[in-house]
């Protein structure tokens, strides 16, 4: 079961990955084209994950491992793990189709359920494949560590490959290829695992043409979603959900925000300049307010030729405060600022996440404890704030809402 109507409702079950060797496989020819801007050392990055997970249960939070879930699915359906092992190499590129029968064979030999989900997360290389083959060119000039399918490094930020959003979800195209693979775990347990089965309606399909990541996509009323277009997400992808959307019937969801912002690194997903943390506070990145653009989509007219939803589109003008007071009738909403200000502080916090909290019920959010000059900030305006070591998981660019899959809010 998925429910998830807003950004604040106290969380009650979250999807997390635990990061495992995928990490020790990041290196310094291959951590830019794996979307890494420095290696994570993995024992710390595991034991702050650890407590990341642990602060959440501490606070009444079921949680779910995104690999179990997978494991539960091969383990209990034989049928379906031969599907799976397939899927993987397609989907991992040419070097692992080329060697599709010998990938097929290595990975058929791993009987453990789990032990198969966690190698394909970690990727397997020329070496493990052939630990003493020779005679072939590829022997003489290849390095032997090379990857025949490469790892999946940011799995660990769980919120990118699918979405919730009410009862359903938005399962996401992603705009990377190393990135894009990730969505096979999703496909799989929303499928067939017996918390899911084939029930949760599918707003958005991996099969779309167009880009869309879970960071760029906040609920932040029952009636209203809120969709960034940035660097990962498109905007035609934007208007596919709405559509998606507004055609169900039974949907809440009544009408799309779509928030432009600066489509650079730093400020990859919307959710890295801006999270809600209580019914009418939020935080936000300063440097996005003088060039943010926000535009709304509403339901139009029906076709009769094609009997789909027609979208009324148009900007949306005044300040972000007064558009969100206005679109969740409020009387006043508090924007505070990350690292308080434009600056220096504002700048490293964000980079390192200082607007991605996690907001376990109103007014209550976990944090990255690096970023103590937001944090300051939040506990000023009572925010109840709640620090969790982050030091190395940062390095993925990435905080706590970006490695967790809200899947139950009530």
């Amino acid at each position: 079961m998925i429910t998830v109507r807003n950004e604040i409702s106290p969380l009650r079950t979250v999807l997390l990955h635990r990061p495992g060797r995928e990490l020790e496989h990041l290196s310094p020819h291959t951590m830019e084209q794996l979307l890494f801007d420095d290696i994570p050392y993995l024992y710390k990055a595991q034991e702050e994950h650890d407590a990341f997970a642990s602060t959440l249960r501490g606070h009444g939070v079921e949680v779910l491992y995104l690999e179990d879930l997978a494991a539960d699915v091969i383990r209990e359906n034989p049928e379906i793990r031969k599907g799976f092992i397939d899927q993987v190499i397609e989907e991992a590129g040419g070097y692992a189709r080329g060697y599709r029968e010998d990938l097929t064979r290595y990975l058929s030999a791993i009987e453990d359920a789990k032990a198969l989900v966690e190698k394909t997360m970690e990727g397997v290389t020329f070496r493990e494949l052939f630990p003493a083959r020779s005679g072939h060119l590829s022997d003489l000039v290849s390095t032997r560590e090379r990857f025949l399918m490469p790892p999946m490094p940011n799995l660990y930020f769980t919120r990118d490959p699918f979405a919730s959003i009410g009862s359903g979800v938005s399962l996401n195209h992603m705009a990377t290829a190393v990135r894009n693979r990730e969505t096979i775990f999703g496909r799989l347990i929303l499928n067939y695992h017996p918390r899911f089965g084939k029930s949760v309606k599918k707003y958005y399909r991996t099969d779309y043409p167009f880009s869309i990541e879970g960071g760029d996509i906040l609920n932040l009323s029952p009636e209203v979603l809120a969709v960034g277009l940035s660097e990962r997400t498109q905007p035609e992808a934007a208007e596919l959900l709405a559509e998606n959307l507004f055609s169900d019937e039974s949907c809440e969801k009544r009408t799309v925000l779509a928030f432009e912002i600066p489509q650079t690194r730093a400020f990859m997903h919307l959710d890295t300049v801006f999270t809600q943390i209580d019914v009418n506070r939020f935080v936000v990145h300063p440097q996005i307010l003088e060039t943010l653009c926000v535009y709304e989509m509403t339901p139009g007219k029906k076709s009769a030729a094609t009997g789909k939803i027609g979208i009324n589109i148009r900007r949306v003008e005044g300040s972000l405060q007064k558009i969100l007071e206005t679109y969740l009738h409020l009387d006043f909403v508090e924007l505070i600022r990350c690292g308080g200000g434009p600056g220096i502080a504002a700048e490293r916090e964000q980079w390192n996440d200082g607007s991605n909290t996690l907001c376990v019920r109103p007014g209550t959010v976990i944090v990255y404890d690096r970023n103590y000059v937001t944090n300051g900030i939040l506990r000023e305006h009572g925010i109840d704030v709640i620090e969790v070591p982050g030091s190395e998981l940062s390095r993925g660019r990435g905080g706590p809402r970006c490695m967790s899959m809200p899947l139950v809010r009530s």
